[in-house]
């Protein structure tokens, strides 16, 4: 019996002194802001939709200035023409101003979506790209900061426990389901 506790306590005072192993994990982070304002894909896209947009600005003011020609010409001939021609040169005005503003608006939304999936592309492409990084120079995370909420860029994927979580969440939704069902059956 005495060999028993003798070898137990042994342990005991081995296992008291082994140290534990902690890991150390490798991260960084990536200033997302200064990555979209400084890269130069993401500075030629910028040109691009510039450049785009007073192509299609300059359009717009020329049929602007026409306008403003027009109700300019307006102003002055109302009176001389007579009430009926101001009301229906008054409303022609009224409905390509109405117009001009439909084509404003519609100029800016597609420039808007093009730029946005060009923009999309860029980041899904840049997210590959760190990843890779990532892989490469052996990091367990990489943070994104910026304007926006910062977020992980990568992570190595024995750190992922989404799987995990959605199914705590989906078993909870379904138990909290099953539960109001029996609640609202038992009502009827």
């Amino acid at each position: 019996m005495n060999k028993k506790i003798a070898v137990f306590f042994a342990i005991a005072i081995i296992s008291c002194n082994k140290t534990t192993e902690t890991k150390e994990f490798k991260t960084a982070f990536i200033d997302t802001s200064k990555l979209m304002n400084e890269s130069t894909e993401a500075k030629d896209i910028g040109a691009k939709y510039k450049d785009k947009s007073k192509v299609m600005g300059n359009q717009l003011e020329a049929e602007v200035a026409r306008f403003k020609s027009e109700a300019a010409s307006f102003k002055q001939n109302a009176q001389t023409n007579g009430q009926a021609w101001a009301q229906q040169k008054g409303a022609e005005l009224s409905q390509k101003e109405q117009e001009l503003n439909y084509a404003q608006q519609a100029m800016l939304q597609q420039l808007q979506q093009e730029s946005g999936a060009e923009v999309d592309s860029l980041v899904i492409n840049y997210r590959k790209i760190i990843k890779e990084y990532g892989k490469e120079k052996g990091y367990d995370y990489i943070y994104g900061s910026g304007d926006a909420a910062p977020s992980i860029l990568y992570a190595k994927d024995s750190y992922d426990i989404t799987n995990e979580v959605i199914k705590m969440i989906n078993d909870k939704y379904k138990s909290a389901g099953k539960k109001e069902e029996i609640l609202y059956e038992g009502k009827k």
